[in-house]
């Protein structure tokens, strides 16, 4: 089997057990011999969004913590990676649901006014979802028009190229939350509390990673490439002003960590429609989901303002 201090046979970066292709440079990895205890792996997966977790005997057929479908038994050929650091929960069950409630008292005018009091949780379900936090070494080359140097134009033509080591960069590996939710998710995650098992709510649920490293190369290549553009945007630009900046980043090292991180997901009832909420596993402040619509504030405003234009076209035809 294809060990973690292995090596790429063409660019010599680090290979880890699951990795199907070299994440740096993409050459396929030599398959390797099956063994009996990671022969075959058993999960269970929702149809609707295709989240999976781990299959228990006690949870036959559950209902998926992201859609409230229900899930399917399904064996896995290929090895599937492992989480190896637990972030735990600092957020109770009873905290999530006061979150909520103040989420929902939030609403704004356009929401209903009895929007917190109407509302029933319909189902509270702690997990954890998967997520990769990689170390770099990245080659970029940049070109941009800012305006030092400019004269009498505004603007001028740079470039550049610098190696940079971006380090700690936290990339999502979930399909059952979305990709705006892991980003609004990530920063308030304190990663140096994690333990090696999980420590949570009785029943919390730990979402597989349904990927590999080097199957995920392009999403961990989006990451990369933002964190230098802002780098270069902070550091590198000169001037004060700029516009077209082009980024092009190659990798030459790089090094992840396997991390399962916490979040309660919530649904809740107002009036006939079931609405998500996803409440953060360390941080109750950070509250992200659905709220209805007040369609009645939103009619009776676009009365009142067609009433104030009609109002307006009148006194500009009497004057």
């Amino acid at each position: 089997m294809t060990s973690v201090d292995s090596q790429c046979q063409r660019c010599r970066s680090r290979l880890e057990a699951e990795d199907l292709r070299c994440p740096v440079c993409a050459l396929p990895t030599p398959r390797p011999p099956r063994t009996a205890e990671r022969e075959r792996a058993r999960v269970i997966r929702c149809g609707t969004c295709g989240a999976a977790v781990a299959y228990s005997v006690e949870a036959q057929a559950p209902k998926c913590a992201y859609c409230a479908s229900e899930m399917r038994t399904e064996t896995q050929e290929d090895p599937i990676d492992q989480a190896e650091h637990f972030v735990p929960f600092e957020v109770s069950p009873e905290q999530a649901q006061q979150a909520l409630m103040a989420f929902l008292g939030k609403g704004g005018f356009f929401r209903p006014a009895d929007l917190a009091s109407r509302s029933a949780v319909d189902s509270l379900r702690p997990l954890w979802w998967p997520g990769w936090e990689f170390n770099a070494q990245v080659e970029t080359s940049w070109t941009a028009d800012t305006n030092a140097g400019a004269r009498r134009s505004d603007w001028a033509p740079h470039s550049g190229s610098t190696q940079l080591r971006l380090d700690n960069i936290l990339v999502s590996a979930s399909r059952g939350l979305t990709q705006r939710e892991t980003q609004e998710l990530s920063p308030h995650y304190d990663i140096a509390k994690m333990k090696p098992k999980p420590e949570g709510p009785p029943g919390a649920q730990v979402e597989l990673f349904d990927v590999t490293r080097s199957g995920a190369r392009r999403q961990i290549l989006a990451a990369v490439e933002g964190a230098a553009r802002q780098h270069i945007t902070e550091d590198a630009l000169p001037g004060n002003r700029h516009r077209n900046l082009r980024v092009a980043v190659a990798l030459s090292g790089l090094e992840t960590r396997h991390y399962a991180l916490p979040a309660y997901v919530l649904a809740y009832r107002y009036g006939k429609k079931l609405y998500r909420v996803v409440v953060h596993g360390q941080d109750m402040d950070c509250v992200l989901g659905e709220k209805p619509i007040s369609w009645a504030k939103v009619a009776v405003t676009i009365l009142a303002v067609l009433a104030v234009l009609a109002l307006i076209v009148l006194i500009i035809q009497a004057s």
